[in-house]
């Protein structure tokens, strides 16, 4: 009897997609899955050896057109990427060929993919949890090598496995609670309180390690906002273009030229940095200035870094002053234009710059991760971060239950029956995390915004 799934889709199908870009490329990477896979391509693909792993050069076929030449390559059950027969064909890229090489598979019983589906089978059929489900999720979207390095560690397991441990260490406590109200008059006597107390204070100390890594997560994902506020005219888009190593920002000597927010991603050191160039802060009665300023201001309140730039000494004190009341960044005063003025001392308070020859920006970049590092805290060599608000709820929801478990446990104000109820809810929402517990809505909105093929 075939398997259908709370969206209607039959599981047991065998599903075709795209899985690379659309468009105009070398070649297109078509991938088949499912119980018919080497059955339907067979009958596409002439004197096919179907030897696992090994492409093959042959024809595509459509009846007796011929569509394209391929490479072809088979992925027997269970040693594939979900766990059923795959198979992948390479042709040649654009947008006819692929598409009619998928709509010819299509007319011999294959579906069209959702969004997602080929990693869900993964899961579904056990070669990943969901967590490494998302990892490569992550892995595609990331945009720095920060945000690379975190979701290969995720896919590897690590963060599955540290759940695992705490998921594991929850059951012996429940256990433990189980045997003091089943067995209250063993010979051994109670379970020693303290027993319990050391316990419960091992996985809310772990629990506790893992959100401590939310902060470096989300810059790890987005990106430490690092603000360059100013008044007008003082070489800010110089500094951003310099910053990026490429020009980005217009830079005129016309007072407020910026009239938005630019945003760049600079990715070269442990932290991903959203340089932000920001609209010159003064009073003025130009409309769309004004709103350019307010962009900043919001820019500014969001900040982790603001980079407060001006010319000299006195007008650096005035745009600190200016722009502290705006922010709870940690804010770096910036000379600006070293190039132009002898004095180049620079102090630990205050750094010496210059857009034009590079003078000052290495220290600068150095002082800003150094920011960025006080902001994230410590962390334990081996933690792995949390980086999606899904992790984040789940632990902090179990993170919650136990912490009242401890409250009325130590307190003896509830019967051990009720106390270990909250201890029951702490270990689903880390096995929904994991995705032991099959939960349909949550598969749902993990694969909503894969993209088709993957």
């Amino acid at each position: 009897m075939s398997r259908v799934d709370d969206r209607g889709l039959l599981v047991d199908d065998t599903i075709v997609a795209i899985a690379s870009p659309p468009g105009r490329g070398a070649i297109a990477v078509i991938r088949l899955s499912g119980p018919n896979a080497f059955s339907i391509a067979s009958k596409h693909v002439r004197n096919w050896q179907q030897q696992p792993r090994v492409a093959h050069l042959s024809a595509f076929f459509d009846g007796e057109q011929r569509l394209d030449e391929v490479l072809i390559t088979a992925f027997p059950a269970p040693h594939s990427y979900t766990g059923e027969d795959i198979v992948e064909i390479s042709t040649h890229g654009g947008y006819v060929v692929p598409t009619s090489v998928v709509a010819t598979l299509t007319t011999s019983g294959a579906r069209q993919a959702t969004a997602g589906e080929f990693t869900r089978r993964a899961v579904l059929n056990g070669k990943l949890d969901l967590l490494q489900a998302e990892a490569i999720g992550d892995l595609i979207d990331a945009n720095s090598r920060a945000m690379q390095d975190a979701a290969l560690a995720q896919l590897d397991g690590g963060l599955s496995r540290r759940l695992g441990a705490l998921r594991n260490e929850l059951l012996d406590l429940e256990a433990l609670i189980a045997y003091e109200v089943d067995f209250p008059e063993e010979d051994d006597g109670p379970i020693p309180r303290d027993r319990i107390e050391r316990a419960t204070k091992t996985v809310l100390g772990g629990l506790e390690g893992l959100l401590a890594t939310v902060p470096a997560g989300e810059i790890v994902r987005e990106g430490a906002i690092v603000v360059i506020a100013g008044p007008p005219n003082v070489g800010k888009s110089s500094l951003f273009n310099a910053l990026l190593g490429k020009s980005r920002a217009i830079v005129t000597e016309i007072a407020g030229t910026t009239r938005d927010a630019l945003e760049a991603v600079i990715d070269g050191g442990r932290w991903p940095l959203r340089l932000v160039d920001t609209a010159g802060l003064r009073d003025t009665t130009d409309r769309i200035e004004r709103l350019g300023i307010e962009v900043s201001e919001r820019y500014l309140s969001a900040a982790e870094v603001v980079l407060a730039c001006a010319e000299t000494p006195n007008d650096l004190d005035a745009t600190v002053a200016l722009v502290s009341p705006r922010t709870q960044a940690t804010i770096i005063p910036l000379l600006m234009k070293a190039d132009l003025v002898s004095n180049r001392n620079q102090t630990p308070r205050t750094l010496s710059v210059s857009a034009e020859s590079g003078f000052g920006l290495p220290r600068l970049l150095l002082q800003i991760e150094s920011v960025v590092d006080e902001h994230c805290g410590p962390r334990a060599a081996g933690t792995p971060l949390l980086t999606a608000a899904r992790h984040r709820h789940a632990l902090k929801l179990a993170l919650s239950e136990i912490s009242e478990f401890h409250r009325v446990w130590a307190g003896g104000k509830l019967p051990a029956t009720i106390a270990a109820v909250h201890l029951r809810t702490a270990i689903t929402a880390l096995e929904e995390l994991v995705g032991t517990v099959d939960v349909e809505d949550i598969l749902d909105r993990v694969f909503s915004s894969f993209c088709v093929g993957k």
